[in-house]
């Protein structure tokens, strides 16, 4: 594993722009992040879920070596930035995310998010003040990497939109580079948290959300669509094996947008 070089990261941090976001679609596979970079995004991140989804497991299933080795064969398909999902740092303890983060260093990447959700159903959030240790000891074993704290409060059943706020702004002066509340459905919100804090703001597409454009009027500057991209091609896969059991050959017409992509993808 080698270790990215700064300006590159730097270069990753550039294009967070406020009102012109970055698109940063989530790739599951070295496959899919070749795709993504030859249909000419600027960046890729991994996704939990998707990398999960190849292992034949949900969501949080994959092991944390499993997630930085995923993070290494990612850096090396493809020659834009990469920004590992680290979830929780998969530990508790400051000092073992900080060496989650220095580890995710030497895999390449230009950036990693790091959440604040435990994992664990009957407290499903770190407390305000562990959960600001952990951003500070990861920002601390970051370096030049790209540091994402995200507040999963909305994912949680926990609308509180004062204490993401709150949050956000004491992530911020621990050291994070990018801040990140996924699940807020409403512009208006997404727009008071950009105002809030000083860092560029990311932001996740969801089902009957903001569009881009109105995320970009709010002052976002990175958009993400976490899982669904490795969802719509699992729900093709889907629609074509009924088909089949059904009787039917419609699918072998539908390939065509990968066959148009992937020889220049997959070239060299």
């Amino acid at each position: 594993m080698t270790t990215a070089a700064p300006d590159a990261r730097a270069a990753f941090l550039t294009l967070h722009r406020p009102g012109d976001p970055l698109l940063l679609p989530n790739a599951w596979d070295a496959g899919s992040a070749r795709i993504l970079a030859a249909l000419g995004f600027a960046a890729v991140a991994t996704t939990s879920s998707g990398f999960a989804a190849t292992l034949g497991r949900p969501d949080g299933g994959a092991t944390r070596d499993e997630t930085l080795a995923h993070a290494a064969v990612l850096v090396a398909a493809v020659d834009v930035p990469v920004s590992a999902d680290l979830e929780n740092g998969f530990a508790d303890s400051p000092a073992d995310v900080a060496r989650t983060v220095a580890d995710t260093r030497r895999t390449g990447v230009a950036g990693a998010s790091v959440e604040d959700a435990t994992g664990r159903d009957d407290e499903p959030m770190y407390d305000r003040g562990l959960a600001v240790e952990r951003v500070a000891a990861a920002a601390e074993a970051a370096g030049d990497l790209v540091l994402t704290a995200r507040c999963e409060n909305h994912l949680y059943g926990r609308d509180d939109l004062a204490d993401t706020i709150a949050r956000l702004q004491a992530y911020q002066e621990a050291g994070a580079d990018v801040l990140y509340a996924p699940g807020l459905r409403d512009a208006a919100a997404i727009a008071t948290v950009c105002r809030e804090v000083d860092r560029p703001v990311n932001a996740l597409l969801v089902a009957g959300g903001p569009t881009p454009q109105e995320l970009a009027d709010a002052g976002v500057a990175r958009i993400s669509v976490g899982g669904t991209f490795a969802w719509n091609a699992l729900s093709a896969l889907v629609d074509a094996a009924r088909e089949l059991q059904a009787g039917g050959v419609g699918f072998l017409d539908r390939t065509g947008p990968a066959r148009d992509v992937m020889p220049r993808a997959f070239q060299g």
